[in-house]
């Protein structure tokens, strides 16, 4: 096991697009749990294998605060959408901001867990905002996408001069 490293905007491989996993190996099941304990020691309630440099198409959550309900969806894909929520959104790749982002309330997702066995949930409130959210990880789309170009450019500029200050290299 192995903690990763999580990238920050506004580093451009975070825009990649996450490749279908053609298959569930160890070398996937290895990024899985390492995944996990990443998202874990971050401390955060999600993580997509592309904001750990991997672009494959995996995501791992656990919205309770005791860690009991870990999920991992490989290739998943939204197959139905309901209703609308509004929620503060944050994110381990822009750390430190937090901003109200509308997504569908409720979703059935199907994808394949850690086995490589199919299965289709549905989900409701924050486990469906952060499914959505992880998603859109995979897709090159961030939360912060999703707010006024104002904001977003705030947000990027301070991100860069802390990583001035920090010595984090940005690419």
């Amino acid at each position: 096991m192995a903690i990763l490293e999580i990238l920050h905007y506004p580093d451009p491989r975070l825009r990649n697009e996450a490749l279908p996993v053609e298959e569930v190996d160890l070398e996937i099941k290895k990024l899985v749990t390492d995944m996990f304990e990443t998202m874990y020691d971050a401390p955060g309630i999600g993580l997509a294998s592309i904001q750990v440099n991997v672009p494959k198409r995996v995501i791992v959550v656990d919205i309770t605060e005791e860690h009991e309900q870990p999920l991992c969806f490989i290739n998943p894909e939204i197959i139905s959408k309901d209703g609308e929520e509004e929620m503060d959104e944050g994110c381990l790749s822009v750390p430190g901001f937090y901003e109200t982002v509308q997504r569908a309330d409720k979703i059935r997702v199907k994808a394949l867990n850690e086995k490589g066995e199919e299965f289709e949930m549905d989900a409701e409130g924050l486990l469906s905002v952060c499914i959505q959210h992880e998603i859109d990880h995979l897709d090159g789309k961030l939360f912060v996408d999703y707010i006024s170009p104002l904001k977003r450019n705030r947000i990027r500029k301070k991100l860069e001069k802390d990583s001035k200050k920090s010595g984090r290299k940005v690419l």
